[in-house]
């Protein structure tokens, strides 16, 4: 592994490109509110029925992180929601 930072000439263009994105202020913000979500709900269901699953925001924002806003869902269920949401506006 090398230095943090340096890309491996080995590197292919997509990897490059995710390091450079997932370093961008934007993602790194949408990063740190999932990660809000999660301490919320662990706090909140506690860490056993946390662990290993995702967790669901009821309207859609991931920015709202209150409790009313929050769930636990199985990862296969969570993300088919979001694909079906996402679809849906795509028809509107």
């Amino acid at each position: 592994m090398g230095k943090k930072g340096v890309y491996s000439s080995k590197a292919s263009k997509r990897s490059k490109y995710q390091r450079k994105y997932n370093s961008t202020p934007t993602q790194n913000k949408r990063r740190s509110s999932r990660n809000k979500a999660r301490r919320a709900a662990t706090k909140a269901y506690g860490k056993s029925r946390v662990a290993g699953k995702d967790i669901h925001h009821k309207d859609g924002n991931p920015n709202n992180n209150k409790k009313s806003n929050l769930a636990v869902q199985s990862v296969k269920k969570n993300r088919s929601n979001n694909k079906r949401r996402k679809n849906a506006k795509k028809t509107k």
